[in-house]
């Protein structure tokens, strides 16, 4: 991050807040247009909506651009890759998702508010606004008359899931850039500056159906070998090492009359280092039924491996103040 040109001398950095400040009812009023366009994850059809809408926000604010490629998705988001003009020959890569967490129709009664200085509304946090605040920095420095670097917007769909469809689109795209900035929040203004190693499990179970009334003993319980298992895999979770493990979702059998003959868990973990992952792993693989009945099928893996910053990160914790930036 050397290299990362310093701004020019004398200009006036508290000029282009205020400036900013003064605009602080337009910019809000931008973000509460893109939080009303919902952006589920798992549609299609809003995402397309979603990314139209960013789309004509660059092309309005920055002019049209050098070079600019929508790849498909298929069933997930598409991945925008756009490149604008600037002074000098360093690109500065900004990345960002347009997908969020929250089911279509959350709007209707989570609509966005404002209310003792904090927005409010799905996907407000995470990650609309950062993409409203880099076009608004961009729009102080052309008002101002400054320079700005080559600039090469990344945008994606499909973050929340793993960026499953974009990933080597975002590693294409990094390729010959200076820097990157990526406008994921960061808890109290902080920036982030590690990620964990993230994975992304299933643990399926199969049992043997059979009435719960009339032959009991002649069935094996999928839910009964799965709730075995989810305490298993929480007995795993260690915040002290930096591992969480979060059972998100369970799912199983057919009838509250009916032995379950199928049970099914996802699993989300975060890792600070590699030997953790090994732990992790091994711990899954190592799932065994407790009656010869029942079956065990684990599936998935390793989306992300922890980047090695982040264990700089947590010995800096222990062994003094913790530093400004905070990993994810």
């Amino acid at each position: 991050m050397s290299d990362i040109p310093k701004p020019p001398v004398g200009v006036d950095l508290s000029a282009l807040r205020r400036w900013l400040v003064d605009r602080r009812a337009d910019l809000l009023a931008e973000v509460a247009e893109y939080v009303s366009i919902e952006t589920p994850s798992d549609s299609k059809p809003h995402l397309d909506r979603g990314l139209d809408w960013v789309t004509g926000r660059l092309a309005a604010v920055l002019g049209p651009a050098e070079a600019s490629e929508r790849f498909a998705g298929g069933e997930h988001g598409d991945t925008l890759v756009a490149d604008f003009a600037g002074t000098g020959t360093r690109r500065l890569l900004v990345l960002c998702h347009y997908d969020t967490v929250w089911d279509a129709g959350t709007l209707a009664d989570w609509p966005f508010t404002v209310a003792d200085g904090i927005a409010r509304g799905p996907g407000v946090f995470d990650m609309k606004a950062g993409l409203v605040q880099a076009l608004w920095a961009v729009r102080a420095l052309d008002a101002a008359g400054l320079p700005r670097p080559p600039l090469r917007f990344v945008l994606n769909g499909d973050e929340e899931l793993g960026s499953i469809s974009s990933r080597p689109f975002l590693e294409a795209a990094a390729d010959g850039v200076t820097a990157a900035l990526v406008l994921e929040p960061g808890v109290d203004g902080a920036l982030k500056t590690a990620r964990k190693g993230i994975g992304f499990f299933q643990v399926d179970v199969t049992g043997v159906e059979a009435h719960a009334g009339l032959d009991p003993e002649k069935g094996a319980s999928a839910i009964d070998e799965l709730a075995r298992i989810v305490l298993a895999l929480r007995a795993l979770h260690d915040l002290r090492r930096g591992t969480s493990v979060n059972v998100g979702t369970i799912a199983g059998g057919t009838r509250n009359n009916v032995i379950a003959g199928h049970a099914v868990a996802t699993i989300d973990v975060r890792v600070t280092d590699p030997a953790e992952a090994a732990r992790v792993d091994a711990a899954l693989a190592g799932l065994a039924p407790t009656d010869p009945r029942l079956g065990i099928t684990v599936s998935g893996g390793w989306n992300r491996p922890p980047d090695a910053a982040y264990a700089r990160h947590r010995r800096n914790v222990r062994s003094g103040p913790c530093p400004r930036g905070r990993p994810r």
